[in-house]
């Protein structure tokens, strides 16, 4: 990408000017020339976050009694301090390897029924449970975010899965405080790192699969969520060496730009600026891996499916003559057959939304065909190389491909040839299949 609006701050006091001037509404959307508003009120990014804690949520989210929601693992590194430091009006609530689910939504809910407002402290998981607890049964949370491991602390939806294992994006609410601590992020383990680099490298080809989307089939498309994170998405790949020593200021530019991705995203109301085919590889195994789940974490898989997803929309971009597709019918037995009964409506009526008659695939083929010179390189120019995407992911303590992140290959296949019919999101991912070129691909580069 070329645009750019803002510079990034370069004092470390100074972290969250830009995010300060889209909270208060004072960022103008590219887009439409408007005020943007986003539904978080504070968001501090700095230091010493634990020891000004009573304070801080007494300014933001006052209450009679708190719930610290965290692990074992950020008990230790932030939340009994923040317990410590609220006194009287806090409970401390240290969850047992948790995950977010339907049924560990219901046993928080449960157990902090007698506090007025929860206060998550640690990354994914922990945040989305909270979150969405507290959206369903109408109280406030904070978070206190522990690693600079995804954008999930400025996203006011939840990763939850339901019952029938389905991973699912839910309607949540947003923090009312977001406190993030650079120093507590760089002591983070370092695969968490990566998983936040990993998470953020989805922008260029998620921004690819949206505006083919756009074009296309009219999906809605804007350039605000990008205009924010330009600057400082440079400035973070500049530091990626950085990251995997744990560096202050390079963590602090990453948790700037996750931060940033996060409001982009609200600003336009819909997940698809950072959530395209790479997220779709991810979700499809987080929701029907099973037992063959390595228990990596959303980041993780999220960097390396966003590098194949570089280098499958490196391999259609290069092509001088317009991709032409065959119409798609999902195969509604084996779908029946490959998934969990209770998962299989959701599949059926995904896949259902991209299927395409032969005349309605002649007809995408002549609008592609009549754009495509020029929609070619206007795609090229929002790309980065993949084998640059790969360099910058291990410099920063990250896996580039399955094997490096203890996934057994054959899962990940399976995840790309499925993944399309768990989500009605067109991607290249999709185009590849529907131009009959995708298990070439796979076979290829795996």
């Amino acid at each position: 990408m070329t645009l750019m609006q803002t510079a990034p701050d370069t004092v470390s006091g100074r972290w969250n000017a830009l995010i300060r001037d889209v909270t208060a509404g004072r960022w103008h959307s590219p887009d439409t020339g408007a005020r943007v508003t986003v539904p978080f009120g504070h968001i501090d990014i700095g230091d010493g976050m634990a020891a000004n804690a009573r304070d801080a949520l007494e300014q933001v989210m006052p209450a009679e009694s708190y719930a610290v929601v965290c692990d074992a693992a950020t008990a230790d590194v932030m939340g009994a301090e923040i317990a410590r430091r609220l006194g009287a009006k806090a409970r401390l609530v240290v969850l047992d390897h948790p995950h977010a689910d339907e049924d560990q939504v219901r046993a928080l809910q449960a157990e902090t029924k007698a506090q007025a407002a929860l206060v998550a402290v640690g990354s994914g998981t922990i945040n989305d449970l909270c979150k969405f607890a507290t959206y369903k049964d109408g109280r406030s949370y904070s978070v206190y975010a522990t690693a600079p491991s995804m954008n999930g602390y400025t996203s006011s939806t939840a990763s939850i899965t339901l019952g029938s294992g389905l991973k699912t994006t839910q309607q949540a609410h947003a923090a009312k405080g977001v406190f993030i601590d650079i120093s507590v992020s760089a002591a983070a383990p370092q695969y968490l790192i990566g998983a936040g680099l990993g998470d953020s490298l989805c922008r260029p080809t998620a921004q690819v699969d949206w505006y083919f989307s756009h074009v296309l089939l009219g999906t809605r498309y804007a350039t605000a969520p990008y205009r924010l994170q330009d600057a400082d998405e440079a400035a973070v790949l500049a530091r990626s060496a950085g990251l995997g020593r744990g560096d202050h200021d390079a963590i602090g530019y990453l948790q700037r730009l996750l931060t940033l991705g996060g409001l982009g995203i609200a600003a336009v109301g819909m997940s698809h600026p950072g959530s395209m085919g790479e997220h779709q590889i991810s979700h499809w195994i987080d929701s029907f891996a099973g037992d063959r789940h390595p228990g990596t974490v959303h980041g993780q898989q999220v960097g390396v499916a966003s590098i194949t997803m570089a280098r499958l929309q490196e391999h259609i971009l290069g092509m001088e003559e317009a991709p032409r597709i065959t119409g798609w019918r999902p195969d509604e037995a084996a779908i029946r057959a490959r998934y969990p009964a209770a998962a299989v409506q959701d599949c059926l009526t995904a896949s259902r939304v991209k299927a395409m008659t032969p005349d309605q695939a002649a007809a995408f083929n002549d609008r592609l065909a009549a754009v495509w010179p020029e929609l070619r390189q206007t795609l090229r120019a929002m790309m980065l190389p993949s084998a640059e995407m790969a360099a910058h992911l291990r410099a920063a303590g990250g896996g580039t491909t399955p094997e490096e992140i203890g996934m057994d290959r054959g899962l990940y296949i399976d995840a790309l040839r499925h993944c399309r019919e768990m989500r009605d999101r067109f991607s290249l991912l999709d185009l590849a299949a529907d131009m009959g070129i995708l298990d070439d691909f796979i076979e290829e580069i795996l």
